[in-house]
């Protein structure tokens, strides 16, 4: 069998309870500072000094431009552009609306492979600077979602953005000029950004963009998103934010995803900046929920002390030499912002395998392990990195089965007894892994087979997202290093324990944070990746683990079976945990008037034949949804709500009028075709759409096309060259000009026209009963959404 297990542990204190007592409170100190570090700061009343940034001050903007919804386009929007508009001129600032026409920024809105337009009305004040270098830019969108008041997205920026301009124009002004953008049609399309960024004269020389977002109601301030060589950046970011939460590793995950906010309209015109949201609460992300008494005020605090300080800095620093030639590897611990150069990113994860490599080596030199014990450890640690995240979305899929409408969720409305369920199902996994594997193959083998693969996995993450390596590698060499020491030091001394206590606390700062902020940012939908690296931690800290179990080796009998008996302890202690968190979470987050069961409903009728349909993107449709829709269909003839499967029904008829579309000129030559066009609404509407229809890829092609005077892409859709077409969002009163060139089929024949039109609200629809106390509108910028449509054969 090998040497004794007793000889196998990395650290054998004769003092055993309490060492474990003693390691145990030291990581549980430093877990509780890392949490206490991520809590947002008190907010500050309205009385507070005219320096600083007060959340009081900032809550009444937000109760004035969240009263109700207020989408680009609407009469309310218009209200809150005035109350900002004056609020800003008021200060002194020189104040402008930028009224134009722009495209859609990044890939929201999918116009059936043609393009996307907004009207947008930008607010934008500047605070000239004593002596720039460059320009900062404050951002914000103002308007919200047709489905609530956005108090927190982005009621939360745009109050900010005000107290920060009214604490700023309180003291000395900058050397840099400081620019407020609160930006209208980002819920639509970017459009606002995309506007200023690539056409106002501010943004002509670029500049440093601070933008501030929200995707739920709670939480602290993350920055998740950075431009690209931000080594410079995130330095100024640790040095000036008074809260700076945020890694390597988020960006490096948002680059990836297929997001966008106002921020990426400013990326795709070269300038660099930081983006920032809170993000917790994310039930009531779009929805009516969305309201000023939802939002934490101190989430407000912290986005307003943040941002404030960053425009101070930003604001008396060169601007000329931000951009620094590569990415820097960040993470928040207590009381600051670790940052290193992002080159380092590949020796550190050698140097983690090295050392874990010289600690398999020197373990089995030392007769802690055999070879075959080593691979043995390295093989079966892969067991829970793979089992914890599978747990974790069985528990989810479970709890869905029982409770279904979280499937429409981001998150549950109380999500917090969900995540700790997740997190307790993760120890049990690993503490159950450990007590069936400990006696067999020995602490040590099982400590470094942890080890090995947290360096493994460092390798990996160095490869695919390398601001995301530290996680992994910088444990891995802290529980490699003490491993060492205590393989140095006398065995059954207290300096061993303190090693691997010190590789614990390390583990934690790093990958708590990651922890705590995965379930918020993924959802519980995702919980598992949470489960992934909590499990990480727990390699990390497996030698401070084997200190819960009695000392092993040599036992027979009855002392062995009380010593499995022992080690079995926590993980039926973490199962039962899981359990009992679980069922709490189904006891206290039930449905109910102020927390509904979300839903979504679409009504679309055909003017031109009098058919008319209700429509949801519900997969498993509620019982309130069910009473309006039946089967499954790929809807194509509303190519302006998008050309998947829906849920659908037949609906009464409603006496509403189509879009109206007026030849203003038709002209051909041989094949080649040219019409223009007015699509004019003829009621009340958030958006209006065109689109080019054709029996076959070959039957008609679109070669150009204009909209509201610019030039528009025209790629046609897919392979098929079914339709090309153009969404308009909040299109003026009179129309939209549309300008489309066209090459015919040989044999003629008409060109057929596609438009549509949308408003929102399905109150007074003949067969539509409002909702019941209980049920409410998931946060998705089609809900209640009421579509009419009309052929037009040209």
């Amino acid at each position: 069998m090998g040497v004794p297990a007793a000889d196998r542990a990395l650290a054998r204190p004769r003092h055993r309870p309490l060492a474990a007592l003693a390691a145990l409170l030291a990581l549980l100190a430093v877990g509780a500072a890392v949490l206490v570090d991520l809590r947002t700061p008190a907010p500050r009343p309205a009385d507070a000094p005219a320096g600083e940034f007060s959340a009081g001050r900032a809550y009444r903007t937000v109760e004035t431009i969240a009263a109700g919804p207020h989408v680009a386009g609407s009469a309310a929007n218009d209200q809150v552009r005035e109350h900002l508009v004056g609020a800003l001129r008021g200060l002194g600032l020189e104040t402008e609306v930028q009224d134009t026409v722009a495209d859609e920024a990044g890939q929201l809105s999918g116009a059936a492979a043609g393009a996307t337009l907004a009207r947008v009305r930008n607010v934008v004040a500047r605070l000239p600077g004593t002596a720039p270098t460059g320009r900062v830019f404050l951002v914000a969108h103002y308007d919200s979602v047709q489905s609530g008041p956005g108090g927190n997205d982005d009621g939360a920026g745009t109050s900010t953005i005000l107290e920060v301009a009214r604490a700023l124009t309180a003291g000395p002004r900058p050397r840099n000029d400081i620019v407020f953008v609160l930006t209208d049609a980002e819920e639509a399309c970017l459009c606002g950004a995309s506007a200023f960024a690539s056409d106002h004269p501010l943004a002509a020389d670029g500049g440093v963009v601070l933008n501030l977002e929200a995707r739920g109601s709670t939480g602290p301030v993350i920055m998740f998103e950075t431009s690209r060589d931000n080594a410079k950046l995130v330095d100024v970011f640790g040095r000036s934010a008074p809260h700076p939460v945020g890694t390597s590793f988020a960006v490096e995950i948002y680059r990836a995803l297929p997001n966008d906010t106002d921020f990426t309209a400013f990326l795709d015109e070269d300038f660099v900046g930081l983006n920032s949201a809170y993000i917790d609460g994310g039930a009531i992300y779009h929805t009516p929920l969305d309201t000023p008494a939802s939002m934490d005020r101190g989430s407000l605090q912290m986005h307003g002390d943040n941002a404030l300080g960053l425009a101070r800095e930003f604001g008396r620093t060169d601007l000329t030499a931000l951009r620094a030639g590569h990415d820097a590897t960040y993470f928040p611990v207590p009381g600051g912002l670790v940052r290193y150069p992002g080159w380092l990113t590949w020796p550190l994860a050698g140097l983690a395998v090295v050392a874990v490599l010289g600690l398999a080596w020197l373990t089995r030199r030392r007769g802690r392990a055999t070879a075959g014990r080593l691979t043995a450890g390295f093989g079966l640690a892969l067991v829970p990195v793979l089992a914890a995240p599978l747990a974790a979305q069985l528990l989810w899929a479970g709890i869905t089965t029982i409770r279904p409408g979280y499937a429409e969720l981001l998150d549950p409305y109380r999500p917090v007894w969900y995540r700790l369920a997740v997190v307790a199902s993760a120890a049990a996994i690993l503490f159950a892994w450990y007590a069936l594997t400990r006696r067999r193959v020995g602490p040590a083998a099982l400590a470094v087979g942890g080890l090995g693969w947290l360096a493994l996995i460092g390798v990996v993450l160095a490869a695919t997202v390398p601001g995301g390596a530290y996680l992994a590698t910088l444990p891995a060499l802290a529980g490699a290093v003490a491993g060492l020491v205590a393989l140095a030091t006398r065995v059954d001394g207290p300096w061993p324990v303190v090693a691997v206590t010190l590789a614990g606390a390390v583990a934690v700062v790093i990958l708590l944070p990651t922890v705590v902020l995965l379930f918020p940012a993924l959802g519980m939908g995702m919980g598992g990746v949470a489960a992934l690296f909590a499990v990480l931690l727990g390699l990390a800290a497996l030698p401070v683990v084997d200190l819960l179990h009695p000392a092993a080796g040599g036992q027979r009998g009855l002392v062995a079976a009380r010593a499995r008996r022992h080690g079995a302890l926590p993980a039926v202690a973490a199962a039962l945990a899981a359990l009992v968190l679980a069922g709490v979470g189904l006891r206290v987050d039930r449905f109910d008037a102020a927390h509904p069961v979300p839903t979504h409903l679409m009504y679309a009728l055909d003017a031109g034949t009098g058919q008319a349909r209700w429509l949801s993107h519900e997969e498993e449709p509620q019982p309130w949804t069910d009473g309006y829709v039946d089967g499954v269909e790929t809807v194509e003839d509303f190519p302006g709500l998008g050309d998947g499967e829906l849920r659908i029904g037949p609906a009464p008829a409603a006496d509403l009028p189509a879009p109206k579309l007026e030849v203003l000129a038709d002209v051909t030559a041989g094949r080649e075709r040219t019409l223009r066009l007015r699509l004019v609404p003829q009621r009340p509407v958030r958006l209006a759409s065109l689109h080019v229809e054709s029996a076959g890829p070959n039957d008609v092609q679109v070669t150009g096309a204009t909209v509201a005077g610019r030039r528009v892409p025209v790629a046609q859709r897919q392979s098929d060259g079914r339709w090309w077409g153009v969404v308009f969002h909040a299109p003026p009163a009179e129309g939209i000009e549309v300008t489309v060139n066209l090459t015919l089929r040989p044999q003629g024949g008409p060109v057929v026209l596609r438009a549509m039109d949308a408003s929102d609200g399905l109150d007074g629809l003949p067969g539509f009963r409002p909702r019941p106390a209980g049920v409410g509108v998931v946060g998705s910028h089609s809900s209640e959404m009421l579509a009419v449509a009309r052929t037009y054969p040209l």
